[in-house]
């Protein structure tokens, strides 16, 4: 379907659509500015940046209500942001904040927001599989209505969770879309070294499971088909599997050379893949903003990500006396 059907089958609002291109646009200047602030030595350990992702977690959010659920991953950040966390909360934790979203205690791979659904990323590949089914149990026994959206990458389509994962909510018919975002590499190494078959989302038939792939960097086909599988889930016609394919512009952390792959090829994603220029050509083309209000979005997420590196700065340190709370629930 093109552009402009999609754009009219999914009659989304002004306002709805200038939200979800300022998330985006946020997102990627949360990354630029955690890339900065590890740079200076504020931020210790290591990141995993979503740079060039961010339709997936946006387009994939935006048909979620506050009661639905996600599940997240090490590449998490932009998840979390989608689904309405904080962002002063999360450069607060980043740096080892008390008004940390974790209270400076979880950092980069561990950031969770209750309030929002967010059940939180993890820094085990496929962890969130199984989480995110058993949060689908619970809405399905207790018949609370939510559906779960869990995140995850295509390294993790090759764990025994993955398979599990699948197989258990197949059966039982459980309100969850696994969503796989496919950015082509692992941590060290191509998909098509990892795996012998065409694509990931030939797996969910496997487990009877409706399957799709998509282009990750269209927002468009990201919501239309999250939208879909919310439909599906909450009519009780049980999981969908979603492969979106997209790209991360940075290593896999931050000590990752990029020796896999040619800057040729990182040169042709940033020019001609770009998600935010996608949707934003998308929208001037529809007379929903112009170029002076583009402009005008990213220095505003600009501003945005100053106040919150100065709130977190600004914010106080964990006291020794608190080292041991927090460990058991």
């Amino acid at each position: 379907m093109s552009n402009e059907l999609l754009f009219q089958e999914l009659g989304l609002d002004n306002q709805d659509l200038k939200k979800m291109l300022y998330d985006m646009i946020l997102i990627r200047k949360f990354e630029e500015t955690l890339k900065q602030l590890y740079q200076q030595g504020k931020i210790h350990g290591t990141m995993h940046l979503c740079i060039g992702q961010e339709a997936t977690a946006v387009g994939a959010c935006f048909p979620l209500n506050n009661e639905d659920k996600i599940t997240s991953t090490h590449r998490g950040h932009g998840h979390s942001i989608a689904k309405g966390t904080d962002v002063n909360k999360m450069v607060a934790e980043l740096l080892g904040k008390v008004t940390g979203h974790c209270k400076g205690k979880g950092g980069s791979m561990h950031i969770a927001d209750m309030t929002v659904g967010n059940l939180g990323a993890n820094g085990i590949v496929a962890a969130g599989l199984p989480l995110g089914v058993g949060a689908a149990l619970t809405s399905k026994m207790k018949e609370l209505g939510y559906v779960v959206l869990c995140f995850f990458g295509d390294g993790a389509t090759n764990e025994g969770a993955f398979h599990e994962s699948l197989n258990l909510a197949s059966i039982w018919k459980l309100p969850i879309i696994f969503f796989c975002e496919n950015n082509l590499y692992g941590m060290s190494g191509s998909i098509k070294e990892m795996t012998n078959i065409e694509s990931i989302a030939v797996r969910g038939s496997s487990y009877g499971i409706p399957s799709e792939t998509i282009n990750g960097n269209n927002i468009l086909e990201v919501i239309k088909a999250t939208q879909d599988a919310v439909e599906r889930a909450k009519q009780g016609m049980g999981p969908t599997l979603i492969e979106a394919e997209t790209y991360r512009w940075e290593g896999h952390s931050r000590s990752d050379a990029r020796k896999y792959r040619t800057r040729e090829e990182e040169k042709e994603w940033k020019k001609a893949k770009d998600p935010i220029e996608a949707f934003k050509e998308i929208l001037v083309s529809n007379n929903v903003i112009n170029e002076n209000e583009f402009i005008e979005l990213n220095e505003k997420a600009q501003n945005q990500m100053k106040e919150a590196v100065e709130y977190a700065e600004n914010s106080d340190d964990p006291s020794l006396d608190t080292l041991m709370t927090d460990i058991y629930a």
